[in-house]
């Protein structure tokens, strides 16, 4: 097997695109990089220091100040912002509110997409987001995009959520949540999320994790051993 085989995921919010891209990776023995939790740092970040996204130039500035770094722990990602664990507090609602914003700038896209790009040069790697496959790594060799009814994946955020002890935030303020930022997604100007072309559909409404893990898997073998 090759070096530096990347797997792109793409798809809206709450579809299970990173529990399947740490499937992957484990089963494959590859580096999961979760460019999402990248985009939530920079949020948090910009949100504790005030910084307004229409300034480019303070945009700029700080994302001189941003140290991003992640360490894998049983195939669970965890992210510092600056040495510091923030895993927990870039999934929290002040962060989802405005992430969607915060990714969509420019700057800060072509910021992160240099970062990934390094990451696929020299490593096995499964990255999921919103524009692995079309921008991020548009050659690479193997694409999936990921949906799921909007009520499902609202559910299912709505119960990572309580999970974590957030009991204040409602499944109806959750559901315009993920409307919010499916929009503000597809609409953008930079980088918006839509389909490749050659990337293979993921539809996991009815799916259990390891029965859309086997779908995954039936598509992956082939290139293990060219």
């Amino acid at each position: 097997m090759k070096k530096n085989l990347v797997i792109a995921i793409d798809g809206y919010s709450s579809c299970g695109k990173s529990t399947l891209a740490k499937a992957l990776a484990k089963k494959l023995g590859f580096i999961y990089v979760d460019s999402g939790a990248m985009y939530r740092a920079v949020t948090l970040f910009f949100l504790r220091n005030k910084i307004d996204i229409a300034d480019d130039a303070k945009v700029t500035d700080a994302l001189q100040h941003i140290e991003l770094n992640f360490h894998s722990r049983d195939y669970e990602s965890h992210i510092t912002l600056n040495s510091e664990e923030v895993s927990d507090e870039i999934r929290l609602m002040p962060v989802s509110e405005n992430v969607s914003e915060v990714s969509a700038h420019k700057i800060v896209r072509h910021e992160m997409v240099k970062q990934q790009q390094r990451m696929g040069k020299s490593k096995n790697i499964v990255m999921d987001g919103r524009d692995i496959g079309t921008t991020v790594f548009p050659n690479a060799p193997l694409k999936f995009f990921m949906t799921a009814d909007p009520k499902i994946r609202a559910e299912r955020r709505f119960k990572e959520l309580e999970s974590k002890g957030n009991n204040e935030t409602t499944l109806e303020e959750v559901f315009e949540n993920l409307a919010h930022r499916d929009y503000a997604d597809t609409t953008r100007k930079e980088s918006p999320l839509v389909r490749a072309e050659d990337a293979i559909i993921l539809d996991n409404t009815d799916l259990t994790q390891d029965e859309q893990l086997a779908f995954a898997l039936e598509r992956v073998e082939p290139l293990l051993i060219k």
